[in-house]
């Protein structure tokens, strides 16, 4: 659903509104009087072919007013999120249907069917419970059970989720480059006297938190102190366990102490009463011991393996009924033409990034096809894509992995090319994306189609420009002649609008894009580009 935009030397002014002036983008005229004003008709009933809309939870509850436009336009629906993994896989590995069934009934209630999507995609993942079966696995952190262990929150002497026991006149902040070990912020610790045997006389104790009794976990901590032969020493409760004495030194020091937990919830308690000392503490972690220790290759593959079978043999089993037709396999090709493999890097992936092909490399995605089938050999099974359109690297890519697919007996029945465009895409290069697709003697469904019209970002109110209306309303059926023209009838699975109303577009509510791009404005009003849509799928 990301797509890179090449803006072409004309670029686009602030206005458009010189009506006098022509604007070319593939060779059409802007100034041509709009010939889309014809917008009786629904799209359905202007094509024999299936025609859907992109919907989700919302359409129940009819949120935003646009159930009355798909159900009138649409003979298909799309989820946008309601089927993916995140959305039904809990942090335990179960699957929950709830949302999913009372979404597919009543879409089904309205008359729609509804097509699969997506069972095999490297985001909108249950990242948390994925990454739980490959700990310690590159690209992967084990996570820390102490909060605010980086003394990142909170400010001054008060560090969020800790709480001074003794000596609280002793403990402050640092931001000093030299004193903090990572981020930002770290714990000084200033003791100014000798405690013979009383290392709490300054002390500092963590929030409880859940342990499992009898279970191993490392406590590891960073110290320096401003002057050699300082002393800490780390302690426990509820139930009292002591680390050794730790004689601190000018530089950082990692330490690392195994606890046994004694009670159901444990806290961290750091002594620094011993000697007076200037200190430093940051980056302090408690884990789950048992996780430290990447796990065999074999071992990875197996259980990412098990995870992907059982959420793709799980959603195709539980709507064999109702869902016939699946994105098995979502984006699976880089605009480079490269495998998207990952790997995960934390902090920089979204947490709910997995990439199914770190683990499984290439062949997950024959695995992905061959569950889908086992789990109903009836179902019509797609990859899908985007960019497609924007040159040959990424088609071609896309296409070697079909033929592979082929070649080696998967099932795989059709490929989607989701058509996020804009009014300056390549007239040449989406003819030549078609073509190729058709040679594949697959299926081919535009999948979920959208056309910017400003996609430089530059206008500030799309919706009072006739030009602008009237390049999207070409390109729109431009699209769909081309569909047409190139793929022939018996490949042909459809056309779906990735959405109904422009405010509602995923354009403007996740890329936060000042846009327009779909068939109908922010009333509900059908747009040039509905025409347009009209026409193409009548063969005007």
């Amino acid at each position: 659903m990301k797509k890179k935009l090449i803006i072409p030397g004309l670029l686009l002014i602030a206005t458009f509104t010189c009506a006098c002036k022509k604007q070319y983008y593939n060779g059409a005229n802007s100034t041509i009087a709009n010939t889309y004003s014809d917008t009786s008709g629904t799209l359905k009933a202007a094509s024999n072919l299936p025609i859907g809309m992109a919907i989700d939870y919302d359409f129940i509850a009819n949120t935003y007013g646009d159930r009355n436009i798909v159900t009138r336009e649409a003979s298909m629906v799309t989820f946008g999120y309601t089927m993916k993994h995140a959305a039904i896989v809990k942090n335990d590995g179960t699957l929950d249907f709830t949302r999913a069934d009372a979404l597919v009934s009543n879409a089904n209630a309205a008359g729609l069917q509804v097509y699969g999507h997506t069972l095999a995609w490297y985001q909108n993942q249950n990242g948390t419970y994925l990454r739980s079966l490959v700990p310690g696995s590159a690209g992967n952190t084990i996570p820390n059970l102490l909060l605010n262990g980086d003394f990142e929150l909170g400010s001054g002497s008060t560090f969020t989720n800790w709480s001074a026991y003794n000596g609280a006149s002793s403990f402050n902040e640092t931001k000093v480059s030299g004193e903090i070990h990572g981020g930002t912020r770290a714990l000084k610790v200033v003791n100014t006297t000798d405690n013979p045997g009383a290392q709490y006389k300054v002390q500092l104790a963590s929030d409880l938190f859940n342990t499992t009794v009898g279970k191993t976990y490392n406590v590891s901590f960073w110290i320096k102190s401003t002057n050699a032969g300082g002393s800490v020493r780390f302690s426990t409760q509820p139930t009292a366990q002591y680390e050794g004495d730790q004689t601190t030194s000018t530089t950082w020091t990692q330490v690392t102490w195994p606890i046994v937990a004694k009670d159901a919830q444990t806290r961290i308690l750091i002594d620094i009463g011993l000697k007076a000392n200037t200190y430093f503490l940051d980056d302090i972690t408690v884990t789950d011991a048992s996780l430290s220790t990447p796990l065999p290759a074999d071992e990875v593959a197996a259980k990412v393996n098990t995870a992907l079978q059982t959420f793709i043999t799980g959603m195709v089993s539980h709507f064999k009924d109702k869902v016939h037709a699946w994105d098995v396999v979502n984006e699976p090709v880089k605009d480079d033409g490269s495998l998207r493999v990952g790997p995960y890097v934390a902090g920089t992936d979204a947490s709910d990034t997995f990439y199914w092909g770190q683990y499984l490399g290439r062949g997950y995605i024959a695995k992905a096809f061959t569950y889908a089938s086992q789990a109903d050999p009836t179902a019509l099974l797609f990859i899908n894509d985007y960019n497609l359109e924007a040159g040959s690297a990424k088609v071609d890519s896309l296409i070697k992995i079909v033929n592979e697919l082929k070649a080696a007996n998967v099932p795989i029945h059709g490929i989607g090319t989701q058509m996020h465009s804009s009014i300056n895409s390549s007239y040449n290069d989406i003819d030549n994306m078609f073509k190729k697709l058709a040679a594949t003697g697959l299926k081919v469904r535009i999948s979920e189609l959208d056309v910017k019209l400003n996609p430089g970002n530059k206008v500030i109110d799309v919706s009072s420009s006739p030009t602008l209306y009237n390049l999207q309303a070409g390109m729109y059926k431009y699209i769909i002649q081309s569909y047409l023209k190139n793929v022939p009838a018996i490949q042909r699975y459809g056309v779906t609008i990735w959405g109904e109303i422009d405010k509602n577009s995923w354009i403007v509510t996740q890329q936060k894009l000042n846009d327009a791009p779909l068939l109908f404005d922010n009333n509900g009003k059908k747009k040039p580009a509905y025409g347009a849509a009209i026409q193409a799928l009548k063969g005007q």
